[in-house]
């Protein structure tokens, strides 16, 4: 009986510590936001790349769930805004966080 019952709890543990294996993060994400957060990535850095006033080279871009942030040193105050301004008009963008410094 004895055996029984320490048998019952074992299984009941794993069965427990499976079913919470299995359970989803809110805090990661999902591969369709992955491949989403990459395109709106890559479209704002080829915006960037396409801005004549801008250099490229200059400034980073990362995305996570819609929300860019823009990093990196540029020569001045208005390529800051104007990188900004460039990355909100990318489709996709939800917002910008703006990490950006002046040399």
């Amino acid at each position: 009986m004895k055996q029984l019952k320490h048998l019952f709890i074992t299984f009941t543990a794993i069965v427990f510590m499976s079913i919470l294996g299995c359970a989803s993060t809110t805090t990661s994400e999902g591969t369709g936001e992955y491949l989403d957060d990459s395109v709106i990535t890559t479209k704002v850095k080829a915006a960037v790349f396409n801005e004549p006033t801008l250099k490229a080279t200059e400034v980073n871009v990362e995305t996570y769930k819609g929300i860019v942030q823009l990093s990196g040193f540029v020569d001045s105050q208005s390529n800051i805004n104007k990188a900004e301004e460039v990355a909100r008009n990318v489709k996709g963008v939800k917002s910008i966080r703006n990490d950006m410094r002046v040399k």
